[in-house]
């Protein structure tokens, strides 16, 4: 096995260890913070629509006041405006959703379906939980979703939500009566759900991972061939050299030219070395056959 089969084998084992961690760590980090980025647009779509609850409660619903208590309007209710709200989003952006998933709503739209009704009940069942992150699949591809309880804490919501008799009739007269009674004061009815579509920063973190990759392989062919050219020239090439002379010289041929002397590494002190060894035993030779 040559000297350049050898440097190479060891160079490129090295490589590809070096690949291997590098694509471990790299995509692990792209992954995670795409995942982060998720994360952060799911948290921001659960502020605004708490934003949009907070501002119908305190700028809306006052104005209105005088003509809630001749008609029911439902444009006044806190979660009714962060839903309309949000779904004008969702015209353009229908991978993105948000729902005030109720186990028994006023409003049939917002009526939980079977994994959001998981939800509700996990919150029921542990009431110092504020929130829950987790992951799963939708028609569209990975999502990741947000959830925090909608609990009862203002008494005041028991007048549209107690009994049929102490709602407003508009009300019933738009709802029904059969559906959004019976509530409670701290009772968690249901879960605010925000979902966000993982697919296209994950995408986007895969073009990246593979794009780094395909860097790391372009720079290590360069890297490669140079460093072969730079083996070739400064080393294989003068080595071969001493290699031919040194048999030359074994066979009594000291005729060959003189190695090149000029620099000062290892591979111009060999060859200086060597003249003075091929001068020598020239000389020697010469002694021992005599005039």
């Amino acid at each position: 096995m040559g000297l350049r089969l050898k440097f190479n084998l060891v160079l490129l084992i090295v490589f590809l260890v070096g690949l291997g961690v590098s694509g471990y760590v790299s995509y692990g980090l792209l992954v995670r913070n795409a995942r982060d980025e998720v994360t952060r647009n799911a948290g921001l779509m659960m502020e605004t629509a708490l934003a949009i609850r907070g501002y119908t409660v305190s700028q809306v619903r006052p104005h209105l006041e005088m003509q809630l208590m001749r008609v029911f309007l439902p444009q006044s209710v806190p979660a009714f405006a962060a839903t309309e709200t949000l779904n004008e989003l969702r015209k353009k952006h229908s991978e993105y959703f948000y729902k005030e998933a109720t186990l028994n709503p006023t409003n049939p739209r917002n009526r939980a379906t079977d994994w959001e009704a998981d939800l509700v009940n996990q919150f029921r069942g542990q009431p110092t939980l504020k929130e829950m992150i987790g992951e799963r699949d939708t028609p569209t591809g990975r999502a990741l979703y947000i959830a925090r309880p909608i609990q009862i804490g203002n008494p005041a919501c028991l007048t549209c939500h107690s009994t049929p008799d102490a709602a407003p009739a508009t009300m019933i007269k738009l709802y029904g009566s059969a559906n959004g009674f019976g509530w409670k004061v701290n009772e968690i009815v249901g879960a605010q759900v925000v979902s966000v579509p993982m697919s296209l920063p994950l995408r986007n973190a895969q073009n990246a991972f593979y794009t780094f990759m395909a860097s790391l392989v372009a720079i290590f062919v360069v890297v490669f061939v140079a460093l072969n050219v730079m083996l070739s020239w400064m080393i294989v090439r003068p080595i071969a050299r001493m290699s031919h002379a040194a048999d030359q010289v074994s066979t009594g041929h000291f005729e060959i030219a003189e190695l090149p002397e000029a620099g000062r590494d290892e591979i111009a002190l060999l060859g200086r070395a060597f003249n003075r060894m091929r001068r020598s035993l020239q000389k020697a030779m010469q002694m021992i056959e005599g005039p």
